[in-house]
């Protein structure tokens, strides 16, 4: 009785999670999932590994879980941080969806960015390139899993300034038993 219970509150939260806050959600527009960016970027990251004789990345549920809930919340609440909107760092953050306990090892990293209107896959490779810390979390040999989330938003609040905007969270990691 105990797991129909916790399964129910689990499809109650996701469920609240996936509505809109309140009304004003609505005014500050939609935000959606932008699909075709993500897969290609993905894509576009195997491709840059693979080049340089590192592994493929394996897509990971959860990860591409913890990403989606991360883009999101930046669009819906018009921030663009590592730290999520109550102040949790991405690490705690991944750790909840992503999480260490039964490995040996657990590594993460993250990468973020953020276009208007919009941004495509070679862009956001290019200018992940172009940034040392962003660059290193790419090219690391240590990661065995990604999960990406491309969300955007029509009319985006807070540092998006109203304007559309298509925000990307990729979410690297490492487990070993």
């Amino acid at each position: 009785m105990r797991s129909r219970t916790r399964i129910a509150a689990l499809t109650a939260t996701l469920v609240v999670l996936l509505l809109p806050a309140s009304s004003s959600a609505d005014q500050r527009g939609a935000v959606a999932p932008a699909g075709r960016l993500q897969t290609a970027l993905v894509d576009q990251v195997n491709v840059l590994r693979t080049s340089r004789g590192l592994a493929r990345l394996r897509l990971s549920p959860a990860l591409t879980a913890a990403a989606t809930a991360h883009s999101t919340s930046m669009a819906k609440k018009g921030y663009f941080s590592h730290s999520s909107a109550n102040g949790a760092s991405f690490s705690q953050r991944l750790a909840y969806f992503y999480p260490a306990r039964g490995f040996r090892s657990w590594a993460v990293g993250e990468n973020l960015l953020w276009g208007s209107p919009d941004v495509g896959a070679v862009k956001a490779l290019k200018l992940w390139l172009a940034s040392p810390p962003h660059r290193a979390n790419l090219l690391n040999p240590r990661w065995r899993e990604i999960g990406l989330a491309a969300m955007h938003s029509t009319s985006a609040p807070g540092v998006y300034h109203n304007a559309p905007a298509t925000i990307v969270t990729a979410d690297f990691g490492a487990r070993t038993r």
